[in-house]
């Protein structure tokens, strides 16, 4: 009790990160949050440069922990904007503004002026927004409005890569006359003109002085701030070989100046250092160009949304924008238009395509008291909607929540990629040791310019960051796509699980049927008259929140047959209804159900047997204690159903159907869409019990289901998968979620988490291959240093444009 008491206490924090360099920096941080007390953990993704941080805000703050990031040696991205605040009068006004505003997730200061009538605020965009802040303020009972010369900030990611683009060009100008100077030190070259300038020792430390202490700035501080930190990264490498070639460089330009008869000029090594500096630049501009690149599933899903609303405030017609919207609104959605919001129908009939949320092509019809999900497009009518749920509400948001929080859990493969880099660094220096002591103690003594260069060669090779990548970004790529698909995984760990499951089980209800039957059949038993009899029915179950409730209800309402109002109403799960109406006990329910209350109904059961081997699935009704006939209501399969199974099976999965219905029904729908093993008559919480022995069977299990009844079930399985257009609760408890509704869903996510686990091996595969390959290379000396650069830079971009395939998988 007390530790659910706690994990109720617990907030979560997204954190944008600046200043990582490769995934040897990720796990530090995420190694110095885990030690924090009160964080009770800690993700960081290199990839998406984002810290996701669970904690007890009793005991430790959100400031904490950005100072503790600090002083690791990276820094978060953090806004200020400043408001103008309406409506204060005193001073009590301002700080209950400022207490308020500094209690919110993600605000890092606030401070009021009720002199200037300002707040100035600061906070970290990926956890809360402009709009949340100046809805917090009007939910304390003020106006705020962002001061309009602040409107519109640079994106960090666009800041990041134009910085680089900078250090590139001017590290690329600086470095041209270098390795023109190199170039033509080859025999085969030595026919392309060097300017006598460009070989002067001199002007070549002109040159490189710059590239490699300003450019460089940043693997300096790097390497310094892991070094204090007790730990090795790319920076250390890099920081490490520059240098070498740089003051040993140095070195000989001095001692060439100090010669009194300097006749020739001695090899140098600037152009090494320099160039390298040049492509590892090159190489972080196109990383951080790809990184843009993976998280397009979020932008595209982002511009799904509508921009503005046409509102009615105060009598009139508004056009505001879409952040102003509020809940109870009524907004005035024409034929073309998009829906703004998630809300329901006051006026107006017409046809809605929800292929964005559903997958399905055909509008659905829309009509008064039907719900509307923002970001749909109104076909034909004009729609006069009230507003229901707005901002990170709608249904668009949370399916963006979803897909930012898959790509920014680790997958349980991530973490071998981690302990590999986290110790990779050390290893790799001793190598270069190493090799220099053996190059000039024992193969080539008199070459000691010789045994640096191939020692700098493998420092260089051998940056972890492809191997920090390789998963980051094959996740971030593939729920993106998966998100396109409506399929959402809730996690990289879910992601990854999906490809492993040898056993599908299906509810039936909702998920292999439409899970909206239709009253079919009713056979009285007793004198009392069938209109009288449905009157019974319909008003004990009119309560009722089952979906055979609900068919019952409709069957009957749509005879025109008025209802009365039941004075008593109990559900009993899996077995059926009590409900007293007109003085009079009404039992609905199974057999078990008129057997627990001793009511006799041998004479229905053959009638029973025939309507339950069409499917359909009949309920046995008592009055008053005696047994009064009986009703059937029929539920279709999916059209998709038949041929999600098919496709499962020949995936080589087991396919099992689990219901509450009886089991000549149930075996009545699975022999329709091919399903051989079906668990029938399994009450809600036996479900649960049902996987769990699957599960101790060896199998590896994915429950799919709707209902609230599903959900411990879903909870209990390897995978948990939600039907969309089923309830919140299943969704909830789901790991990942289907929306739309179409079971060859379960298939495409089974394919897309294979393809995205055989892109991650594929990465890893190319990044473990290409240091074990390269470092031997280098230090047998086949590879020069500023080559070992240009493949280091490639290994990363590659990795990362191998991952942003999976963006175009057909599914």
């Amino acid at each position: 009790m007390m530790q659910s008491t706690e994990a109720q206490q617990n907030k979560q924090a997204t954190l944008q990160i600046t200043g990582m360099t490769c995934a040897a920096c990720a796990n530090r941080i995420e190694k110095g949050l885990n030690k924090m007390e009160g964080v009770t953990g800690a993700n960081v993704n290199f990839a998406l440069e984002k810290a996701s941080v669970t904690y007890n805000p009793d005991k430790v703050s959100l400031p904490l922990i950005e100072k503790k990031i600090q002083d690791i040696g990276y820094d978060t991205v953090k806004e200020a904007v400043d408001f103008d605040i309406g409506g204060m009068t005193c001073a009590a006004c301002a700080a209950r503004i400022e207490k308020g505003l500094n209690k919110m997730a993600g605000v890092t200061n606030a401070t009021v002026n009720l002199a200037l009538e300002t707040a100035r605020v600061e906070y970290l965009p990926a956890e809360v927004s402009t709009l949340d802040i100046m809805k917090k303020v009007e939910k304390i009972g003020y106006t705020a409005k962002v001061k309009q010369e602040q409107q519109g900030t640079e994106d960090h990611r666009k800041k990041e890569i134009k910085a680089q683009r900078k250090r590139f060009l001017l590290s690329a100008v600086l470095s041209l006359p270098l390795l023109w100077a190199m170039v033509g030190h080859f025999s085969f070259t030595s026919w392309i003109w060097v300017p006598d300038l460009f070989m002067n020792p001199w002007f070549q430390l002109l040159l490189a002085t710059p590239v490699q202490f300003i450019i460089g700035r940043t693997f300096y501080m790097g390497a310094y701030k892991a070094l204090r930190g007790g730990s090795a990264n790319m920076d250390v490498l890099v920081a490490l070989g520059t240098s070498a070639a740089y003051f040993y460089s140095l070195y000989l330009t001095i001692d060439w100046s100090n010669e009194t008869h300097a006749h020739h000029t001695p090899a140098m090594y600037y152009e090494t250092s320099a160039v390298l500096i040049t492509l590892i630049v090159l190489g972080k501009l196109f990383e951080a160009l790809a990184k843009g690149r993976s998280s397009e599933a979020i932008k595209s899903l982002m511009g799904l949304q509508a921009k503005t609303a046409l509102v009615i405030r105060e009598g009139q017609e508004v056009v505001i924008p879409i952040d102003d919207v509020a809940v109870g609104d009524v907004i005035i959605v024409k034929p073309g238009e998009k829906v703004p919001v998630d809300g329901i129908v006051l006026e107006g009939s017409s046809t809605v395509d929800e292929s964005m949320l559903t997958g399905e092509s055909m509008p659905i019809s829309k009509k008064k008291d039907d719900f509307v999900n923002g970001a749909t497009i109104n076909k034909n009518g004009m729609l006069r909607i009230q507003a229901e749920r707005v901002g990170k509400e709608t249904a668009l948001a949370q399916i963006i929540k979803v897909v930012e929080q898959a790509q920014g859990l680790k997958a349980p493969i991530q973490r071998i990629a981690d302990v590999i880099s986290g110790t990779f660094v050390p290893i790799v220096v001793g190598i270069a040791v190493a090799t220099f002591l053996v190059w000039i103690f024992i193969i080539d003594p008199n070459d000691f310019a010789g045994a640096l260069e191939k020692a700098i060669a493998i420092l260089v090779i051998a940056c972890p960051c492809a191997l920090g990548l390789a998963t980051p970004t094959s996740i971030m790529a593939g729920s993106g796509r998966a998100a396109e698909f409506g399929i959402l995984f809730k996690s990289g760990e879910h992601l990854e699980s999906t490809q492993k499951l040898t056993t599908i089980v299906l509810d039936k209800t909702g998920t292999v049927t439409k899970g909206k039957p239709e009253l079919t059949d009713v056979i009285v038993a007793s004198s009392i008259p069938e209109e009288e009899f449905l009157a019974f029915i319909a008003s004990a179950e009119k309560n009722s929140e089952h979906p055979l409730a609900e068919a019952i209800v409709t069957g009957v309402r749509e005879r025109n047959i008025a209802f009365l109002e039941p004075e008593a109403f109990e559900a009993i799960p899996g077995f059926g209804i009590r409900s007293v109406v007109s003085g009079k006990e009404v039992l609905i329910g199974t057999r078990k159900w008129m057997a627990h209350n001793q009511i006799q109904v041998d004479t229905a059961i053959d009638q029973m047997s025939v309507l339950e081997e069409l499917g359909k699935t009949a309920m046995l009704v008592a009055i008053d204690g005696h047994y009064s006939g009986l009703v059937a209501v029929a539920d279709t399969i999916k059209d998709s159903s038949k041929r999600a199974v098919e496709r499962l099976k020949e995936m080589g999965l087991e396919v099992i159907m689990i219901t509450g219905d009886n089991e000549r029904t149930a075996k009545a729908i699975a022999n329709q869409v091919g399903i051989e093993h079906v668990l029938a008559e399994v009450l809600p919480e036996g479900k649960a019990v049902e996987i769990r022995k699957l599960q101790q069977a060896g199998k590896k299990v994915a429950m799919v289901g709707d209902g609230i009844n599903d959900a411990p079930a879903l909870a209990t399985a390897d995978v948990g998968m939600a039907i969309g257009t089923g309830t919140d609760v299943a969704m909830e408890a789901a790991d990942v979620t289907l929306m739309r509704g179409d079971l060859n869903s379960i298939p495409d996510a089974i394919l897309m988490s294979q393809k995205t686990m055989t892109n991650i091996k594929q990465n890893l595969f190319w990044a473990l291959t290409y240091n074990v390959i390269g470092i031997p290379i280098a230090a047998a000396g086949f590879l020069a240093p500023w080559l070992a650069g240009a493949a280091m830079a490639f290994s990363s971009v590659s990795v990362v444009l191998n991952a942003l395939r999976l963006q175009r998988v057909k599914l």
